[in-house]
């Protein structure tokens, strides 16, 4: 929805689209404040991702879901519960959860876990016979240093192995992974990976406005973007459409 007309303005696809996608993280909105953020930002999101473990203590989370289904956009548990999963011995009922919740998407992650990466695999080759699986490459521990080279062999080989789209570590607060702990881009490594990988099958987390706006401005406004905050779904748009002052002059006079 528009509300008035502007000249100049960046085309964006209509959803279910494969690239400006946006990924939002909800990290334990009552189902109210959900129906409020559709509301909103529905027309902008994508995709839903429950932060990490949020969904074990959510209350009426089955309503919640739904709520999310009805309106059009998916959601999947974070990355961080199906690692608790496997860490108890638990794929089984990982797999009876997503049943149970009628979930079309997975995240298969190893951040926070030692797992080999072949059984990683294997998992990933597991769930895609089932469910749209999106796999998350990079480590939480700022302390842990992955080159660009590992970054683009884990990325092509978790493709491979069935994953739809794979996604770039950053956390929730966008300072671990593919960024230093002050938040700063790991610009070198970012533009490795794009040597090699397909910039419409990576979706990068970037909660920071900074982060987005340092993305839009290398790979257009039709990046992929994740770990958004709720509330931040419409400020990023106004990025994406150079209608914030980070990207003012970027789009103007261009026929995008």
């Amino acid at each position: 929805m528009k509300n008035y007309f502007l000249k100049d303005i960046p085309s964006r696809p209509t959803k279910p689209r494969e690239s400006g996608y946006t990924m939002a993280m909800d990290k334990g909105l009552s189902t109210r404040e959900a129906e409020d953020f559709i509301e909103v930002a529905g027309e902008y999101t994508d995709i839903v991702k429950l932060g990490w473990a949020t969904s074990y203590l959510t209350p009426n989370l089955k309503k919640k879901l739904e709520v999310y289904k009805s309106n059009g956009i998916p959601c999947y548990l974070g990355g961080t519960l199906f690692e608790a999963f496997i860490m108890r011995g638990q794929f089984e009922d990982y797999l009876r959860l997503l049943d149970t919740l009628q979930l079309e998407y997975a995240e298969v992650s190893d951040g926070s876990i030692e797992l080999q990466h072949d059984v990683k695999c294997e998992y990933i080759r597991k769930l895609a016979t089932r469910v749209t699986v999106l796999s998350e490459v990079g480590s939480k521990d700022d302390q842990k240093i992955i080159p660009p080279y590992k970054w683009i062999e884990l990325m092509k080989k978790e493709l491979e192995a069935g994953a739809w789209k794979v996604i770039g570590e950053a956390r929730e607060g966008g300072n671990v992974g593919l960024f230093r702990s002050s938040g700063e881009v790991r610009s070198g490594l970012v533009e490795e990976i794009l040597t090699q990988i397909p910039s419409e099958k990576i979706i990068w987390e970037a909660p920071q406005k900074s982060q987005q706006v340092w993305f839009i401005k290398l790979l257009g406004h039709n990046v992929n973007l994740g770990n958004i905050a709720p509330n931040e779904v419409i400020p990023l748009e106004t990025i994406r459409l150079g209608l914030r002052g980070d990207t003012f002059n970027d789009f103007l006079g261009k026929n995008l």
